[in-house]
């Protein structure tokens, strides 16, 4: 029997606000490839969507997980996203139903912690393996539904634009209205837009504008 690779990747380590998300990815083997994976950063919206279907339709296994902004503030952003992926590994396990029979492949130099099967990290591998950028995907997709469903909640913010990330816009619209509770306040333009520091908050530096 040949080793099934499960692909992890992430969506969302760099916003002020909303989830991280992460997805892990088994293709079998015996079944037609997708064409056209690729990293998710290099995928317009509109293929992305594509994608995604063809993904959730075609893969032996898959698993979608969100780790919230509150769990983010009480464990920092890279505990969550490790546990994201360990959390992401164990669902695809689930179905595939043998551990022995998986190696998971990280994108990124990190593995998390008690890992259920075989792991390597696999720095630039949402460019190296398909798995991955299955994975990478799945995951920027669920995350932009997700933060287009939480600007209804919070339409001051324009979630739906920046899905959260720390644009000027964004930047604005904290100084004005405050966090609400998809904003992570462990990040520091967020905490000094909650002491209500609107000059601090002006003059700090943005974070990276990104798109994962």
């Amino acid at each position: 029997m040949s080793i099934l690779v499960a692909g992890i990747d992430e969506a969302g380590r760099g916003p002020l606000a909303g989830p991280v998300v992460v997805a892990a990815v088994v293709f079998d083997p015996a079944r037609p490839r997708i064409n056209g994976l690729d990293d998710s950063k290099r995928l317009c919206a509109a293929r992305r969507e594509t994608l995604y279907g063809r993904i959730v339709e075609r893969a032996l296994a898959w698993r979608i997980v969100f780790i919230e902004a509150d769990e983010i503030d009480r464990i920092n952003i890279l505990q969550a996203t490790l546990l994201g992926m360990r959390r992401a590994l164990e669902g695809v396990l689930e179905t595939v139903g043998d551990p022995a029979a998986c190696v998971a492949r990280v994108d990124g130099n990190q593995l998390p912690p008690g890992l259920p099967c075989a792991a390597e990290a696999l720095v630039g591998g949402d460019a190296r393996e398909r798995s991955i950028m299955a994975a990478s995907i799945l995951a920027k997709v669920a995350r932009d539904r997700a933060m287009h469903e939480r600007h209804a909640h919070h339409p001051g913010y324009r979630f739906d634009l920046h899905k959260g990330y720390s644009t000027p816009a964004h930047l604005d619209a904290l100084g004005r209205l405050g966090p609400c509770p998809e904003h992570r306040r462990s990040f520091a333009p967020v905490r000094l837009a909650a002491q209500g520091s609107m000059f601090a908050l002006a003059a700090s530096p943005l974070l990276p504008e990104a798109s994962t």
